[in-house]
C-alpha cells in the first residue's frame, strides 16, 4: 500500500510562530553568502582578448552570422557602450519590443505627411497645367 504524503498545514498560533522563525532563521543564512557589489565594480575591464571572447560567445549563444560582427550598426552599438562608465542596462523584451512599435509608428507618420505634401503638391501642379 502507497504512503500518501501529509500535506496538512497547521493554523495553530504556536505553529505559525515556529514557521515564520524558521523561515526568518533560514533567509539570515542565506544573507551572510549575499554581498552588495556597486556596478562599477562589477563591469568587466576591456581588453581585446576579452572582447573577442565575448563577442564569439554572443555569436554562439544567439545563433548569429559571423558577419553580425562587421555590420556597422553592431559596431555603432559597442560605440555608444563605449560611453558608459556605470556599465550598460539592457532593456527586456517587453521595453524593447515597445520602442520598436514606437519609432516604426513615427516613421510611417512621418513618411505619410511627406507623402500627402507630395500628393497635393502633384494636385496643384495637374490644375495649373
Amino acid at each position: 500500500m502507497a504512503r500518501v504524503a501529509n500535506t496538512f498545514t497547521s493554523k495553530l498560533l504556536g505553529d505559525l510562530a515556529a514557521k515564520k522563525k524558521k523561515a526568518a532563521h533560514a533567509q539570515q543564512q542565506i544573507d551572510v553568502h549575499l554581498t552588495e557589489h556597486k556596478l562599477s565594480e562589477c563591469t568587466i575591464p576591456y581588453t581585446h582578448n576579452n572582447f573577442r571572447k565575448a563577442a564569439n560567445e554572443w555569436l554562439v549563444a544567439t545563433d548569429q552570422p559571423i558577419q553580425a560582427l562587421e555590420h556597422p550598426k553592431f559596431k555603432e552599438m559597442i560605440d555608444v557602450a563605449l560611453c558608459a562608465t556605470q556599465g550598460v542596462k539592457i532593456p527586456g523584451q517587453k521595453a524593447t519590443c515597445a520602442e520598436i512599435i514606437y519609432v516604426f509608428k513615427n516613421h510611417l507618420t512621418n513618411l505619410r505627411k511627406k507623402l500627402n505634401v507630395c500628393t497635393m503638391l502633384h494636385s496643384i501642379c495637374l490644375y495649373l497645367t
